[in-house]
């Protein structure tokens, strides 16, 4: 059995199907509200291999002025949908903390998207999980260490499952390595979703 960093926790099929097929409702909803966009890097301004959107009173956009939160889509100028009631029970039940999101990222992942490691650390109180959740194709979750990206070890994540990264692992180094195509029918496109539930600014 993996050991993972502590304060991360990997909960396999926490949603199941019936689950992840009204999420997914939900989500497109978000989405016709809130268009997928593509993100690009600060500086360099290369664009991201993910196409994302957001939901809740806050939104995390990346663009050549840098990563932030804001709170309207950064081509429409509309504030960002609400977040689902199911993904606001999901945080009651799962995160331990007192106190609701106010952000909720959605990324999409194609067949050839990935993501490198990283740290969520653009939030003010990272005494808050974040909290992942992932529908669709079946991806390969890479895991490093609090302060280092290296030593890291990768394990899959599929339809339904959950990741909370609280506590002393809130800042754990994670990416994605890749998507496995074909790996689930809840897409009716295939390719994935991941959902991110993310406190930003201290009570």
């Amino acid at each position: 059995m993996m050991v993972l960093p502590k304060g991360v926790r990997h909960i396999p099929g926490y949603l199941d199907r019936a689950a992840q097929q009204a999420l997914l409702e939900d989500i497109r909803d978000v989405v016709r509200a809130a268009p997928l966009f593509v993100p690009v890097m600060p500086r360099t301004g290369k664009p991201f291999s993910v196409r994302m959107t957001n939901c809740g009173s806050l939104g995390w956009v990346a663009d050549k002025n840098g990563y932030r939160y804001q709170s309207q889509h950064p081509v429409t100028g509309l504030n960002w949908p609400k977040i689902p009631q199911c993904l606001m029970t999901l945080w009651e039940d799962l995160s331990g903390y007192g106190h609701q999101p106010e952000a909720c990222l959605v990324n999409f992942y194609s067949e050839t998207a990935k993501m490198g490691l990283h740290q969520d650390k653009d939030e003010l109180d990272f005494a808050a999980p974040v909290l992942s959740i992932s529908l669709g194709d079946t991806a390969l979750f890479r895991v490093g260490q609090i302060n280092s990206p290296s030593p890291s070890k990768s394990f899959r994540l599929e339809s339904g499952d959950v990741v909370v990264m609280g506590g002393e692992g809130r800042l754990v180094y994670h990416g994605v390595d890749r998507v496995y195509p074909d790996t689930s029918v809840l897409l009716k496109d295939r390719g994935r979703i991941n959902l991110t539930l993310r406190r930003v600014n201290k009570p």
